[in-house]
């Protein structure tokens, strides 16, 4: 059970316990004028805020006929005025605020709910930042499963700016996401996690499988005119926790860059470098 079902059943378990308390003060203490039915805005106003408008409006229903009842049961106040205008216009006032309330309710949800996305979403490519990648390796980690963890440094992008403005290296940059979004399965994930830095969680079960991944990946660049070399680790073989996944993966990646890592043919991965000229 999530947070936001256990806060909206607290929302809805202390509106009926507000409803009962407020109806069983009218019926004994209420007398002309006293105005015990006003505190039905307070149980409307939990209806509201855990299911919304409709359900505050309908809960400014209930009120009012609660209202209604109250007046023909209690016998100091006058049963005609269950009639009376004022009776409908407890009815308009109990609806309306429900409804209020339950709009902004619902508004600012949606607002928090896009503010948690942008939060975890990197502006310029749109992929997951490092916030949302960590959340979804815990996620990985927690169902303990063996998945993949790539790391890919992009080679050449402060020359690329440098030479061709930032404005053509962040093209590149979403061009690169989308190559590597598009090559991937779709139960892959990939993010953004730094300048030039992109990582991938995949369900690949071995280390020979990461690596083939790894070099379907830089192949894909290379046949945009960009590089990217990966390296990799596989949770558990290589590790059950993100920071000792991230080191393993981090270590490859430095070898392979470096000349020291080979691919499954036992040869240097070489890949075309990105143009200079102008473009």
């Amino acid at each position: 059970m999530t947070a936001a079902t256990l806060h909206r059943g607290a929302l809805i378990g202390a509106s009926i316990l507000t409803f009962g308390l407020v109806f069983a003060g009218f019926l004994t203490l209420e007398t002309p004028g006293l105005g015990l039915a006003n505190f039905y805005y307070f149980a409307v106003a939990l209806v509201a805020l855990a299911l919304g408008p409709y359900f505050g409006a309908a809960a400014g229903g209930a009120a009012a006929g609660l209202y209604a009842l109250g007046i023909i049961l209690n016998d100091s106040l006058p049963t005609a005025e269950v009639l009376a205008q004022s009776a409908w216009i407890r009815l308009v006032t109990y609806a309306g605020i429900g409804f209020l309330i339950g709009s902004f309710a619902q508004r600012n949800q949606e607002l928090v709910v896009q503010l948690r996305l942008l939060a975890e979403r990197d502006a310029l490519t749109g992929l997951p930042n490092t916030r949302g990648f960590e959340a979804a390796m815990s996620r990985r980690l927690t169902e303990r499963r063996s998945f993949a963890l790539l790391l890919g440094d992009m080679d050449g992008l402060k020359l690329i700016n440098d030479s061709r403005g930032h404005a053509e290296g962040n093209q590149i940059l979403q061009r690169l996401a989308v190559v590597l979004g598009t090559t991937l399965r779709a139960e892959d994930e990939v993010a953004r996690v730094g300048g030039d830095e992109f990582a991938v969680l995949s369900s690949v079960r071995s280390s020979e499988e990461a690596g083939q991944l790894a070099e379907r990946l830089e192949a894909a660049v290379a046949a945009e005119g960009a590089r990217i070399t990966f390296g990799w680790a596989v949770s558990p073989g290589e590790g059950v926790e993100a920071l000792t996944l991230f080191r393993a993966a981090d270590q490859r990646l430095y070898e392979r860059k470096s000349g020291r890592g080979r691919n499954r043919y036992g040869e240097t991965l070489r890949l075309a470098a990105p143009a200079t000229g102008q473009g």
